[in-house]
């Protein structure tokens, strides 16, 4: 990546939308601009899982005014990633399809161990680079995240159901706080969390940090009332306790840095604090100051090479684990790009969907680890609900469906071939499994693809390819029927 290069990172928070500009240089980011607007997307969020409307016109106008300064932006130069509300939203699909039409960029939802992933890359490079053993908690609007690691390496990552805009709605009806009231909603929040002490043993780290909006809001109401700078201590959330319950509303707090649209959901994010620090027995928790969004623009610097690309681990680690035949992944791998080449529409991002048509073609036989019968099923399963840093849950969805779709009737993967470059990416996955089935490198060169518009693939191949070849020539006239029950065709001239 060039020195000078800018980058901008979308945090589609629960409870804030922010937005992250910064300008590559010598390998690190600097700050450019940064904006904040509370969108409170979470507290429009029903029981049953679905976003009101007037919650998602919120969320698209803040995220049009966003575009707005995003124009002139590289697709390659933006991440725009959504958490826990978009995560559980029924109807995020209807949010999705407005939200990217007005941002002008792609907007990954993505789960919640890539959440904690990201997190713990922002605030490890805000922080002195160190050898020592570091715990994160990041409370969010709806879910909270702990992660472990050591140096920028995160080595245990969990993400939790509960966050200041859920516990607020659900503990601190209209602004309302008592001591009842809050020690409800932290034994709640203990019960939430109580798993979190198999996972993260005490004595596994050397320091604890807090990151995002709660800990920055309760870092600086303490150093503005004279407790220690920067950090968040078990005397500070005592006192600051006392004040709310005193009080008795959040809107008749009255304390030193405590921003207005931070009021409302200040006494869930307490409880889930406090919870922790009762949880893990802590004293003190440093405030972070990196967060979600510096983790992903290290992600677009990451992902302009495939040796650091977090992904590219991931599919050798999905690979390796499913002991997929390395020799065969490689065989259909080549042969699907190299027909994909063929097909796609001159676009300088096509690069990118090759690329993930390759991570599928060597995925592809990851199901016949559980079973050679129906393994594609297996692995599309898998890919649905496999933890894989770096990819997004539609990314995933997307490689379980290749998968999936790889043989047999289409009927299975019909919703997705209405989608022009996914039927371009399917077909040459198709044809690649088909022409290596004798697990040998196909006579690739002597055929060629070819898309014309109106929906027809045509294949060619050189004269006396067939005869060479008459097993593969004849799957290849099976492979053709299947298409014809779909809106796609293709024509074979194998002379």
């Amino acid at each position: 990546m060039q020195d000078g290069t800018l980058l901008a990172a979308l945090d589609l928070g629960s409870n804030s939308f922010r937005l992250e500009i910064g300008r590559y240089q010598a390998g690190h980011i600097e700050r450019v601009e940064y904006w904040k607007e509370t969108v409170r997307l979470g507290a429009g969020l029903s029981e049953d899982g679905w976003l009101s409307p007037e919650a998602m016109e919120r969320g698209w106008a803040c995220l049009e005014r966003f575009g707005e300064r995003l124009r002139g932006f590289d697709k390659r130069q933006v991440r725009a990633v959504a958490t826990q509300t978009l995560r559980e939203a029924r109807n995020r699909d209807e949010f999705l399809v407005r939200a990217q039409q007005v941002l002008g960029f792609p907007i990954d939802v993505i789960g919640g161990h890539e959440e904690a992933r990201l997190i713990y890359q922002g605030v490890t490079h805000l922080l002195p680079q160190a050898d020592e053993r570091r715990l994160v908690v990041d409370i969010g609007g709806r879910s909270t995240e702990v992660i472990l690691g050591r140096g920028y390496r995160a080595l245990r990552m969990e993400s939790y159901p509960l966050g200041s805009v859920a516990w607020s709605t659900r503990y601190f009806a209209a602004g309302r706080v008592s001591e009842r009231s809050l020690r409800l909603a932290v034994v709640a929040a203990r019960a939430v969390l109580d798993q979190a002490l198999d996972v993260f043993t005490p004595g596994s780290w050397d320091a604890v940090y807090a990151s995002s909006g709660t800990a920055g809001a309760l870092a600086e109401m303490l150093t503005l009332a004279g407790f220690a700078p920067g950090m968040i201590t078990r005397e500070g959330l005592q006192w600051l306790v006392e004040r709310m319950v005193r009080a008795g509303h959040v809107d008749a707090l009255r304390l030193e840095g405590l921003k207005d649209d931070r009021r409302p959901v200040l006494a869930g994010g307490v409880s889930i604090m406090l919870a922790l620090f009762e949880l893990f027995d802590w004293q003190e928790v440093h405030r972070a100051q990196g967060a979600l969004r510096q983790g992903a623009l290290v992600d677009l610097i990451d992902r302009a090479s495939d040796a650091t690309d977090v992904r590219e681990r991931t599919v050798r680690w999905l690979a390796q684990k499913f002991a997929v035949d390395a020799a065969q992944a490689e065989r259909v791998r080549a042969t699907a790009v190299r027909l994909f080449e063929q097909v796609a529409a001159p676009d300088p991002h096509n690069g990118r969907y090759s690329q993930k048509l390759a991570w599928a073609a060597r995925l592809h036989e990851i199901g016949a680890h559980i079973s050679h019968t129906d393994a594609h099923k297996h692995g599309a399963y898998i890919l649905d609900h496999v933890d894989a840093p770096g990819f997004s849950l539609p990314e995933l969805h997307r490689l379980s469906l290749l998968v999936l779709g790889q043989r047999g009737k289409l009927r299975k993967v019909e919703e997705a071939l209405s989608d022009e470059l996914f039927a371009k990416q399917l077909m040459c996955l198709r044809l690649a499994v088909l022409l290596c089935h004798a697990r040998k490198d196909p006579a690739v060169e002597a055929l060629a693809l070819r898309f014309v518009p109106r929906a027809t693939f045509r294949l060619l191949a050189e004269p006396g390819w067939a005869r060479q070849f008459p097993q593969s020539a004849w799957l290849l006239q099976e492979e053709a029927a299947a298409w014809e029950r779909t809106p796609w065709r293709l024509q074979l001239q194998l002379p």
